[in-house]
């Protein structure tokens, strides 16, 4: 299992294959992911743990444990651990491509933004 460490919290890769891959995301009390979107991929997340807030192409939501979401290639997305424990959801991407260098950061909280 792959997992990585990032300034919000970290990720574990549970799955990857040809047309998809799994990761089980750790968002720390208090951080927020940057905020993003994605020319080749979609993602879908299912939260397991904790609270968080949602901003989808500049609308937010709350998230809970249960609920999902689906983020469309292209649109852009952010969530943010709202609660005092860790936020950890499901995400899975579909599409053409996983890698990082995917992300195109338009706004991030650790100077990552470009």
């Amino acid at each position: 299992m792959h997992v990585e460490d990032r300034p919000w919290g970290r990720f574990e890769v549970l799955a990857e294959h040809g047309s998809h891959k799994v990761k089980r995301i750790t968002v720390g009390a208090g951080q927020r992911l940057s905020y993003q979107r994605h020319a080749r991929r979609s993602e879908h997340w299912f939260v397991v743990e904790g609270e968080g807030t949602v901003t989808l192409d500049g609308m937010t939501s709350a998230l809970g444990p249960g609920a999902a979401l689906d983020v469309p290639v292209g649109v852009a997305h952010r969530i943010e651990n709202a609660g005092p424990s860790p936020l950890v959801f499901i995400e899975v991407q579909h599409g053409e491509g996983f890698e990082e260098d995917d992300i195109e950061r338009l706004d991030d909280d650790y100077g990552r933004a470009r």
